[in-house]
């Protein structure tokens, strides 16, 4: 019995952590999901006219913004699964009461990406938004081309001159010159934590097979 009790308390103990980490990504998998939800009634909240003040405490809360573009723009990588590559615009933005935001008025092909986008005027439904989209591995932009590669708030609006707020076109009423928007939905942000949970048991039970295989073996040696 003493050869058993090493390798049984190393299985149970394994096999008791490995288990513990797949509940605790239930229970992550539970409040994500209860984050979306909440992310979403955000989205979903009845617009209003542009705060006075903004910061990013307030992502993805609802406004409309009536004004002009400015003609700048800057045009981000992006891709949509029904036409494939194209570009993400970010348009200068000066509101009626002349403030100079952002506007992302959403995305065109490419063979659209030249095509002449002079000022337009614009009502827009729409969301703020702060994306978190640039990383280590993300190049910096092409700044002789005016190819960006994420959405950086802050380099954008120093690029454009404008303040550092973003609104994220939902509905747009006027010419919106072959730009069709994105709006900003909670398919993009990930929650794995079910398959994080499947394979924390997956390897809990190749532990406790390995756990009586050596068992087995241990027994075999004494007969």
């Amino acid at each position: 019995m003493k050869r058993y009790i090493g390798p049984l308390l190393i299985g149970v103990v394994g096999c008791a952590i490995l288990i513990a980490l797949g509940i605790w990504q239930l229970q992550r998998m539970e409040w994500k999901e209860e984050l979306l939800a909440q992310i979403q009634s955000r989205i979903d909240a009845a617009a209003v006219p542009l705060p006075a003040e903004v910061d990013p405490s307030m992502k993805y809360d609802p406004v409309t913004v009536a004004g002009t573009t400015t003609g700048e723009e800057i045009d981000i990588l992006s891709s949509t699964k029904a036409q494939g590559g194209g570009y993400q615009i970010v348009s200068g933005f000066v509101t009626d009461d002349g403030r100079r935001i952002m506007l992302d008025r959403g995305y065109v092909p490419q063979e659209a990406r030249h095509a002449d986008r002079p000022p337009v005027r614009l009502t827009v439904q729409g969301n703020l938004h702060w994306p978190d989209e640039k990383g280590s591995a993300t190049p910096d932009p092409n700044m002789t081309e005016n190819i960006w590669f994420a959405r950086d708030v802050p380099a954008m609006a120093e690029a454009l001159g404008t303040e550092p707020i973003l609104v994220v076109a939902r509905a747009v009423e006027g010419d919106a010159q072959g730009v069709e928007p994105i709006p900003i939905g909670i398919e993009g942000i990930p929650n794995n934590h079910l398959s994080y949970a499947v394979q924390w048991f997956m390897i809990a039970a190749v532990w406790a097979g390995m756990t009586v295989a050596l068992i087995w073996r241990i027994r075999q040696r004494t007969y």
